[in-house]
C-alpha cells in the first residue's frame, strides 16, 4: 500500500499525515461504519420527536452527515479548530460550537445527543460530569448516546496489553445509577458487533498503530511499541483461519435517556433522591 503502510512502527501522535492514512486504511477494511450507522438509523426511527440533533465532538462530521438530514436542526460542540474546518464543509447547515463541553452552552434542548468515541480523549473522572452536563441539553424522554469500543473486543485487549489503559462504559453506567433521578432515565448497554479485515500483515500492522495511539495520547504514554514487537502481536493473536488477519472492533453504545418524571420519596416529612435500582 506504498505510503499507508509507513504508519506501522511510528508515532502517529507527532505525525498527522501517517495518523490520516492508517486511520484511512482502517475505515476501509472495517464494516465498523455501515454496521454503526444502520443501528443509529433504528435508533432515530424510534424517537417520539426529530427536532434538534446535537452532535459532541463530532470530528470532522462524518457519522454527523449522515444523521443530520433527519432532524430540523442539527448544533455540534467541536473545540479543535481544525475538525471545524472540516465540519463546515461536511454539514454546512449545523450550527457549531467551539466551547470543551464542560464550558459550553448550546441554549437548546435535544431530542438526540451521539458522543460517538470522544471519552478516549476525557480524563475517567471527568467522564460523570461530562455526561450529566449532556443531559442537562436533552429533552424529557430524550437520548443520549455514548460510543466506545468494547473493552473486551480483541482490538482494545490489544490497547489495554500495551498502553494499560482501558476504557469501559459499564462503569459509567453503574455510576449513572446514583446520578440525580430527576436528570437521568432508563441506562441501557448494547453491543454492535463488527470487526476489520485485511490479507496484509502490513495493513494489520499499521491499523494496529492507530488504534494504539489514542490512548497513549490520553495516558502520556510512553513511545509506541516497535515495529517488530506489534507486528509479532498481530501474528500471534490476529491471523485467521483463512490466512488473513481480523481485529475484532465491536462497539459499546450506552442508551442514557432524560427521564420526563420526577422521583422523590417522603422520610420524615422531607424529600430524598432515589438512588440506584430503586428509582428505576
Amino acid at each position: 500500500m506504498g505510503q499507508r503502510n509507513s504508519g506501522a512502527g511510528k508515532d502517529l501522535r507527532s505525525d498527522e499525515d501517517a495518523y490520516r492514512d492508517a486511520f484511512d486504511l482502517f475505515l476501509a477494511g472495517t464494516d465498523q461504519k455501515t454496521r454503526t450507522h444502520a443501528y443509529l438509523r433504528q435508533v432515530i426511527d424510534r424517537l417520539p420527536t426529530r427536532r434538534l440533533f446535537l452532535d459532541v465532538g463530532p470530528g470532522e462530521g462524518t457519522m454527523t452527515r449522515d444523521i443530520a438530514p433527519r432532524f430540523e436542526r442539527t448544533v455540534c460542540i467541536e473545540p479543535n479548530r481544525s475538525m471545524r474546518h472540516a465540519l463546515a464543509d461536511t454539514c454546512p447547515d449545523a450550527r457549531v460550537l467551539a466551547e470543551p463541553v464542560l464550558q459550553a452552552d448550546p441554549g437548546v434542548t435535544a431530542d438526540l445527543a451521539l458522543l460517538s468515541h470522544v471519552l478516549y480523549y476525557v480524563p475517567r473522572p471527568q467522564w460523570m460530569a461530562t455526561v450529566l452536563r449532556i443531559m442537562e441539553w436533552i429533552v424529557p424522554g430524550g437520548l443520549l448516546l455514548v460510543l466506545l469500543e468494547h473493552p473486551d473486543s480483541t482490538c482494545m485487549r490489544m490497547v489495554e496489553h500495551f498502553t494499560g489503559s482501558r476504557f469501559d462504559l459499564s462503569e459509567l453506567a453503574d455510576e449513572l445509577a446514583c446520578a440525580p433521578p430527576d436528570l437521568i432515565g432508563d441506562v441501557r448497554l448494547e453491543t454492535v458487533p463488527a470487526r476489520y479485515r485485511t490479507m496484509e500483515r502490513d495493513e494489520a500492522v499499521t491499523v494496529a498503530g492507530f488504534h494504539l495511539s489514542v490512548p497513549s495520547t490520553v495516558s502520556g504514554g510512553g513511545a509506541p511499541p516497535a515495529r517488530e514487537t506489534l507486528d509479532d502481536y498481530v501474528r500471534r493473536h490476529f491471523r485467521d483461519r483463512d490466512g488473513g488477519y481480523t481485529i475484532g472492533n465491536d462497539q459499546h453504545v450506552l442508551h442514557i435517556e432524560r427521564t420526563d418524571r420526577a422521583v422523590t420519596s417522603a422520610v420524615g416529612g422531607a424529600a430524598r433522591t432515589v438512588c440506584g435500582p430503586e428509582a428505576r
